[in-house]
């Protein structure tokens, strides 16, 4: 196949247009966007308009866009309830796929995911990200210096923000998907965690909504067990509150040390490192700045697509519905606590 992937776009909304349309676009020799559909077609046509699409190539249904010989892969940017059934035409029409995370709207379609995935030898990944920031790579480095990792703490929390654009999609005020936001920007916070830290087994949590606007809760606190070891840690999210700083970090506690990876800034990503086992031996704080992404994530995530398209290789994807199941698992766990009043609750496995 082609490096020069031909890239189909299925549902042209804010993200398509503000941000994977441009990491397309930096990438000339790598991708070409090349079709688009939307259900509400004048925004396919804008959609083309901006992306030097003809308008030929603008379709009125998925399949028409799926059949298109001339291209290699689907980008899908669908409320995720519609994941699994565009999955499965995509596998019909033999295209890779990638659509936003999270990987789907409940448990059940996440498994049928994961089962759509190993069913077939076409790359199919889950557009979470975070999972591509430098931060975690910079961190891992250190994990070592400072185990053996015994506990964490994550914070992601901010104020609600009354203007957000993404808050108006009628999909996000009304979610057919469990948590609703705490999904669709927790799976990112999970991410950042889990690589750093391993998947959980056992959570509790208490939840709520505060903004009625989020359609459903839209916080989280709570504490977690890690699989197959002794750590410990606690998981705070929501961005719901009132006036207060935005605060994006993972704290990680080791015997000999710590870890502080801090997001905040989103320009000014930043690792901090503690080494010493006890006060007295404690060395001087490092600190290590992080190459700024524009893209937090995107970039890295569509070249790692490329690859495994390219080399029609499905093991050399990063982001993929096995590894996007476990996060939403997460999530769908904190809630089931949530319900039994912060009672321990088993993460479901694939």
């Amino acid at each position: 196949m082609s490096s020069n992937l031909n890239v189909g776009i299925v549902g042209t909304g804010i993200f398509a247009r503000d941000r994977h349309l441009p990491s397309y676009q930096e990438y000339p020799d790598k991708f070409k966007v090349v079709a688009a559909f939307n259900r509400t077609k004048s925004k396919a046509l804008e959609f083309a308009a901006k992306a030097s699409i003809p308008e030929d190539k603008v379709y009125d249904d998925v399949d028409g866009l799926m059949s298109d010989k001339d291209v290699d892969y689907i980008d899908a940017l669908l409320p995720v309830q519609f994941n699994v059934d565009t999955v499965k035409k995509a596998i019909a029409h033999n295209k890779p796929i990638i659509l936003e995370k999270p990987v789907a709207a409940n448990m059940k379609q996440a498994r049928e995911m994961v089962e759509l995935s190993d069913s077939t030898e076409l790359p199919i990944g889950i557009g979470e990200n975070w999972l591509f920031l430098d931060c975690i790579q910079e961190a891992a480095k250190h994990l070592d210096r400072i185990g053996p990792v015994v506990a964490f703490t994550h914070n992601s929390t901010g104020p609600f923000v009354r203007d957000n654009k993404y808050l108006t999609t009628n999909w996000r005020q009304n979610p057919e998907h469990i948590g609703g936001f705490l999904s669709d920007g927790g799976v990112h916070q999970l991410a950042l965690v889990t690589s750093l830290v391993g998947e959980f087994d056992t959570v509790s949590a208490l939840t709520r909504q505060i903004r009625k606007e989020s359609g459903a809760d839209d916080i989280v606190f709570g504490t977690v067990k890690v699989k197959d070891s002794d750590v410990i840690g606690s998981f705070t999210y929501g961005s719901a509150f009132g006036a207060t700083e935005k605060s994006v970090f993972l704290k990680i506690y080791g015997v000999n040390g710590s870890i502080l990876v801090d997001v905040s800034n989103k320009t000014e990503p930043v690792i901090k490192v503690r080494v010493g086992d006890f006060l007295e031996t404690a060395q001087k704080e490092e600190v290590h700045k992080v190459e700024v992404d524009d893209s937090f994530g995107v970039n890295k995530e569509f070249l790692n697509f490329h690859e495994a398209v390219a080399k029609r290789d499905k093991t050399l994807l990063k982001s993929t519905p096995r590894i996007a199941f476990h996060h939403l698992a997460v999530v769908a766990a904190f809630l089931e606590s949530s319900a039994k009043k912060g009672d321990h609750v088993q993460v479901e496995r694939i």
